[in-house]
């Protein structure tokens, strides 16, 4: 089966402010003991989102009007710290589909892109008229288009970037490579058997 073509991705914002958003902030290290991701989601932001005694603080992303938000919007650098693949995981279990960001940490972006959850950059007035605007209408759906290089939401339009090789890999369903592999493992076994030095 050929792996989506993500063109565009559409819903609810929810802003969480901050630069260098960290890996470790994102996900903290104690809840990376699972075998799989299944149930990252919940922990997302764990320690942002509670007191050390446990009580909710009041994250953006708790927040009743916020709840089933899709999109993330974010500062500077995001993604930045250690390299755990559990990060990006972790906002994509919690139902994230989608982030704008001012820029983000390499390998959080990559990461982030093979999961097939695009990370889009757009100025920081722009992600800031994004952030007022669901600030004003918690309903307001945001879309970011892939092919347009841009951002709608409640009327307006902002421009946003992506790398170009991470682009071309969503919009033509080409953003996981062990999917790829796996889809062409008949041409794979075919052209094995064809190698005289793979005959038994």
């Amino acid at each position: 089966m050929s792996l989506a073509k993500i063109t565009s991705v559409s819903g609810r914002g929810v802003y969480v402010p901050g630069n260098d958003i960290d890996t470790d902030r994102i996900i903290p290290a104690r809840f990376m003991k699972c075998v799989t991701f299944d149930g990252l989601g919940e922990f997302v932001f764990f320690d942002v989102r509670h007191t050390p005694e446990g009580k909710p603080t009041g994250h953006p992303i708790d927040k009743p009007q916020h709840k089933g938000a899709t999109i993330l919007l974010s500062g500077a650098n995001f993604g930045c710290g250690s390299s755990r693949e559990h990060a990006p995981q972790a906002i994509s279990k919690a139902g994230f589909k989608a982030i704008i960001a001012e820029n983000f940490a390499e390998i959080f972006f990559g990461n982030s892109t093979t999961l097939g959850m695009p990370c889009v950059t757009a100025a920081r007035e722009d992600i800031a008229k994004i952030a007022a605007a669901v600030e004003a209408d918690p309903q307001t759906e945001v879309t970011i288009d892939l092919v347009k290089l841009e951002a709608r939401f409640a009327g307006q339009t902002v421009k946003i970037s992506q790398r170009e090789s991470a682009r071309d890999a969503l919009v033509n369903g080409r953003w996981d490579a062990i999917g790829e592999l796996i889809e062409g493992l008949p041409t794979v076994r075919a052209t094995a058997a064809g190698l005289p030095y793979m005959a038994a």
